[in-house]
């Protein structure tokens, strides 16, 4: 395993073992625990001392597949905390392949200077001027990039909102058609990537020194039951490959626990023109896809191409999230119009979900209508250009809220929520309120309990626990490179067993159900929570904002019942 670190102030590229204390780690586990031992907690997120860590999973590179996921990890300039933010497509099994165990890009190129990170198929990195593609939007960024150095091509780049270094600036990655639809889109890491004068990281595909595996035969076997595993799974096998993630539309709108209106309402007029089912006819009926792989070394098929009337592309793929944020917050019950905001906040590189919430805080606050399509598509143009309240927005939720001196905005840590209304998945509020990263759809997410009804989602019986088994072992599996779906497949003890066969024949060490997923997920969320301790967050920061406590949310009528001394015990472990 390697580690290649590239300093921007004196264009120094260098290439090392992986020392021992990070060693037999990967993904969210590495950037994490790498930034809290290299990173001063209070240190300047735009500035030379930040670090900027591009990291494959573990297993990443390897035979298994729904492992190509890669962590990109820093201090956040949205949060002020630390920040794993993970994309899917082709880039984690890119490095994997070459052997990579991390990209770590340190100090700040000059002013007005702009780099790609050229990585070739033998693993050599090179720093190349990208003057040229200044402000240049990321799907004619990728078309150029690939054009130059050819199809089998890995890519993570910046867009305008990046160079920008605004708050909510993703990176976008490529998937297998090359489109930048995939995005580490939490917390502003493309702000961090720009401040660092670097367009884009472009990675030969073609690697084939990957990492040895200790037991090749005992790990060839043991993937073989962790994939039946993963294609048993009901939503991997029936509802992921027809409706993708955008099948929850439904279930959670049916809830009442679709956040809309600003998070005033738990079920969005008019949702059935949104949902999973709807979007599946639509693309059909036109000539997109469905079901179609994203993702490299996928045996799921979450992902869909959406195409307009003309049979057009649009964007790939149209998630739950983006659903949610640019659907159910803003009001607006229009696919076409959803992909088209979808489209362009990947083009302009900002994070759908943080964007989505900034408009319907500006909604709310009267700048426009809830359900106003035209008027949301123009304020992400906004964005892209730069104008005054272009920055206003990209500058994340809070940042709206302060220009409208309106107080009600659902943010954690600076970080806006996700498509689950705490109110009425009692849960995700633990989640949004405890998780280092600030509220986040992933590192916990309980919906999958509420729907086989393991779990009350309106009373707090339970929730704690469940948060802190779900984020213990999201932890995990994200440092493995395992995308969530696989994940969640793999929680049950059979699929816990087969996983750990699986890890301990690539280690040559055996593991035992306390080695994973728990001695690992604890490990690096304790990394997490040092380092935001250091930079000043104390456990105020882990509560949600008082209206989820005071407003009852229609239909149920309920509030977050969780106290404060129940959120400071999630983590008691």
């Amino acid at each position: 395993m390697k580690l290649i670190r590239v300093n921007m102030s004196d264009k120094t590229i260098r290439v090392e073992d992986v020392p021992p204390e990070y060693r037999g780690l990967g993904g969210r586990g590495l950037t994490s625990i790498m930034i809290n031992a290299e990173v001063p907690p209070k240190c300047d997120p735009l500035g030379p001392e930040n670090k900027l860590i591009f990291a494959p999973g573990l297993l990443s590179g390897t035979v298994l597949p729904n492992t190509s996921r890669v962590s990109v990890g820093a201090k956040s300039p949205l949060t002020g905390g630390i920040k794993e933010s993970n994309a899917g497509g082709t880039m984690g099994a890119a490095l994997g392949r070459l052997g990579i165990a991390a990209v770590v890009v340190e100090g700040q190129a000059p002013e007005g200077e702009l780099y790609f990170l050229r990585i070739d198929q033998n693993g050599e990195a090179s720093l190349v001027p990208a003057q040229e593609y200044r402000g240049m939007r990321t799907y004619q960024l990728v078309e150029k990039i690939l054009a130059r150095y050819g199809e089998k091509t890995a890519v993570l780049c910046i867009g305008p909102a990046g160079e920008y270094k605004l708050a909510v600036a993703s990176i976008q990655s490529s998937d297998t058609d090359g489109h930048p639809c995939r995005a580490a889109g939490r917390g502003g890491l493309g702000a961090v990537m720009g401040a660092k004068g670097l367009k884009a990281l472009v990675v030969d595909q073609r690697g084939k020194s990957p990492d040895p595996v200790a037991d090749p035969e005992a790990f060839k076997e043991a993937v073989k039951e962790v994939v039946r595993i993963v294609k048993a799974d009901h939503m991997n096998a029936e509802v992921m490959p027809k409706l993708g993630t955008a099948g929850l539309v439904a279930p959670v709108n049916s809830m009442g626990a679709f956040p809309s209106y600003n998070a005033r309402r738990g079920v969005l007029e008019g949702w059935e023109n949104i949902c999973g089912e709807r979007m599946a006819e639509i693309i059909q009926e036109r000539g997109g896809n469905p079901t179609h792989m994203g993702c490299s070394q996928c045996v799921v098929h979450c992902s869909n191409v959406f195409v307009d009337e003309q049979g057009k592309y649009v964007t790939s793929s149209l998630e739950y999230e983006t659903i949610w944020a640019m659907g159910g917050m803003t009001g607006i019950a229009d696919l076409d119009a959803i992909a088209r905001l979808d489209n362009l906040c990947d083009d302009i590189g900002v994070d759908t979900m943080s964007t989505g919430v900034a408009i319907a805080v500006a909604m709310d606050a009267g700048y426009k209508e809830f359900g106003d399509a035209e008027a949301a598509i123009e304020m992400v143009e906004e964005i892209g250009r730069g104008t005054e309240f272009g920055r206003i927005l990209g500058g994340g939720p809070v940042a709206v809220g302060k220009h409208f001196n309106h107080d009600r905005v659902p943010v954690v840590k600076g970080q806006s929520i996700a498509a689950y209304d705490p109110r009425a998945m009692q849960g995700h509020g633990v989640t949004f309120a405890t998780s280092p990263m600030g509220a986040d759809h992933t590192a916990g997410n309980v919906v999958g309990m509420y729907l086989q009804g393991l779990l009350d989602p309106l009373k707090p019986e339970g929730q704690v626990e469940a948060s802190r088994f779900l984020q213990i072992a999201m932890a995990a599996f994200d440092t493995m490179g395992q995308c969530f779906m696989a994940s969640v497949a793999l929680l049950g003890p059979d699929g816990g067993e087969a996983f750990r066969r699986l890890l301990s024949a690539y280690l040559g060490t055996p593991l035992g159900p306390d080695d994973f997923p728990h001695a690992l997920g604890v490990r690096v969320l304790k990394a997490e929570r040092e380092f935001n301790r250091k930079a000043g967050f104390t456990k105020e920061d882990d509560r949600l904002p008082r209206f989820f406590y005071e407003e009852p949310l229609p239909p149920h009528n309920t509030v977050f019942l969780i106290s404060d001394e129940e959120l400071d015990s999630t983590f008691d472990f």
